[in-house]
């Protein structure tokens, strides 16, 4: 019972350190004075300042169509390189690929933005848009593999036989067997690329130009140009938004789980 409440109480201290910036950040996000060591009044005046702003609206449109984009193309690559890396018989090989695929997931932000700087800039790829978008692709990529291939491992190997034996083509194999068994995964690694992309600023950071950028790179540019509770009220915005989708995440993941563990009556 001890080691259970030094356990909690281990946990209750982890989350207040971890949240209690955000929250302080939010809160003085309501204040009417332009500063964040005295609480002057209530107010909206920041959040209105912020929704009033055409520039960054379309930023947060930038923002929202990036992560869109890398998220949906880097699960549709990250789930047929996943089914590719479990059809490998070799192990040796299977390894290999599961260690290249995890190069761009351990190496420093910093090392992968610079990487990608200098061989778009070798390949003559204008910095902006399609530079953003094919680096967020690449880093989500190995992200998406990683969630959707303990699906895989799990699935029963008799499964895909069963439907083989039944006259399913490989095409049907895939569709009605395999892609709804590892559907939680697919969610797992779309809604994590998403949320990646969203809050990437160190890559991102090294490939856009052209006038075209991302909120966190514009937070960061606000930011230097000194403490304003418009930062605050932005990047509560952000947070809220990135805290909806990992409740949509795991309500889905829920039904998901829900519909496999129940069996179909016909």
């Amino acid at each position: 019972m001890k080691r259970l409440k030094l356990a909690n109480l281990y946990l209750i201290g982890v989350f207040i350190i971890l949240y209690a910036p955000i929250f302080y950040l939010a809160f003085y996000s309501f204040n009417s004075a332009d500063n964040m060591t005295n609480f002057d009044s209530f107010t909206w005046d920041w959040y209105k300042e912020v929704f009033q702003d055409s520039r960054l609206l379309i930023i947060v449109l930038n923002t929202l169509v990036i992560a869109l984009l890398s998220a949906a193309i880097s699960t549709i690559i990250g789930v047929l390189g996943a089914i590719g890396i479990q059809a490998v018989r070799k192990k040796r090989i299977e390894t290999s690929l599961l260690t290249l695929n995890s190069i761009l997931i351990v190496s420093p932000d910093v090392i992968i933005g610079a990487s990608f700087l200098i061989f778009f800039t070798m390949l003559g790829i204008q910095l902006g848009f399609t530079s953003v978008l094919l680096s967020h692709i690449a880093f989500s990529v190995p992200i998406v593999v990683i969630l959707v291939l303990p699906k895989l491992q799990e699935m029963s190997p008799t499964l895909v036989d069963a439907a083989r034996d039944l006259g399913a083509s490989r095409f049907d194999v895939l569709t009605k067997v395999i892609l709804p068994y590892i559907t939680p995964g697919i969610f797992a690694g779309f809604f994590t690329a998403l949320t990646y992309s969203l809050d990437d600023f160190a890559v991102t950071f090294f490939v856009t130009g052209n006038g075209f950028t991302t909120l966190s790179v514009e937070i960061y540019s606000l930011a230097r140009q000194g403490i304003s509770m418009k930062i605050n009220a932005l990047s509560t915005v952000i947070f809220l938004f990135t805290f909806l989708l990992v409740i949509g995440y795991y309500f889905l993941n829920q039904r998901s789980a829900i519909k496999l563990s129940r069996p179909e009556v016909k």
